[in-house]
């Protein structure tokens, strides 16, 4: 299931929900950059990634932070954009570098065998590898020359209506 606000991941201690989302953040830990991935359902990410992310986000977004994202979608014939857009939002909230290809991320088929057909998708996959590698090389080289990534404070939290 989704997140439903309860709050209960503010002690620390991952999503009050457990699973998959609580062993994603203990890996997010350590890695090093992320690809969030998702097939195309009804023109916008899954509803299993989206529940994921949400409750990634609440339990473990800070965990995310200043680290390299990649996103990409699957999908039979339309909805890629809209997709992309939904998971986008993700990485940007959380200051992760978001790594680009020539194209949007996205390759079309109803399987493996299909999506191995669109050469074109595939080639902007495999550019999207060799950038991110190439941008986990950059952030090494700053580290190793002194250069850490930015103290963002803590901004203000408003709303709309006063």
């Amino acid at each position: 299931g989704g997140c439903i606000g309860c709050g209960g991941c503010a002690a620390g201690k991952g999503c009050v929900f457990g699973g998959v989302v609580n062993e994603a953040i203990e890996k997010a830990k350590t890695a090093d950059a992320f690809v969030f991935g998702t097939p195309v359902h009804y023109a916008s990410a899954s509803g299993n990634m989206t529940s994921f992310m949400d409750r990634l986000a609440y339990a473990g977004g800070r965990y995310l932070a200043y680290k390299p994202a990649a996103i990409c979608c699957s999908a039979r014939r339309a909805g890629t954009t809209s997709a992309l857009d939904q998971l986008v939002k993700y990485p940007e909230f959380f200051h992760m570098p978001l790594v680009s290809g020539s194209y949007w991320p996205m390759v079309h088929g109803s399987n493996p065998e299909q999506v191995l057909q669109d050469a074109e998708g595939c080639a902007v996959m495999q550019e999207l590898g060799r950038n991110m590698a190439w941008l986990l090389r950059c952030i090494e080289a700053g580290k190793a020359a002194g250069i850490q990534h930015p103290e963002n404070p803590r901004r203000p939290m408003t709303n709309f209506i006063r």
